[in-house]
């Protein structure tokens, strides 16, 4: 029997280097990054303007994605920011390269 792999991402945006975090889960990033880049998701990403890709984690289930978002969103700012930094010192927008169209996002509409 054929099984097929999932991938689920938590992911943590940003405006810019130490600004307002934002931390979510999703099963396709790519198309949530387009979402919060064009706004298309009322709520607070897009009121404070959260558009930038600052660090993400690959899950294999949706349970564990869960789970790390929620330890995640629980933390004191300074540790989500160390972790951040851990990887991306620059707060580089991760996805700033991504081919960003609406063929990907198709299921956003």
């Amino acid at each position: 029997m054929y099984k097929t792999i999932h991938q689920y991402y938590v992911y943590i945006l940003s405006s810019k280097k130490n600004g307002t975090l934002y931390i979510g889960v999703s099963n396709n990033l790519e198309r949530r990054i387009f979402e919060h880049k064009n706004k298309l998701i009322k709520g607070f990403s897009k009121k404070y303007d959260l558009t930038k890709l600052m660090y993400f984690e690959v899950f294999q289930h949706i349970d564990e994605a869960i789970k790390r978002e929620k330890r995640l969103k629980k933390w004191k700012r300074q540790w989500k920011i160390d972790l951040i930094e851990e990887k991306n010192p620059n707060w580089n927008d991760l996805a700033a390269d991504w081919s960003m169209n609406m063929d990907s996002a198709s299921s956003a509409e």
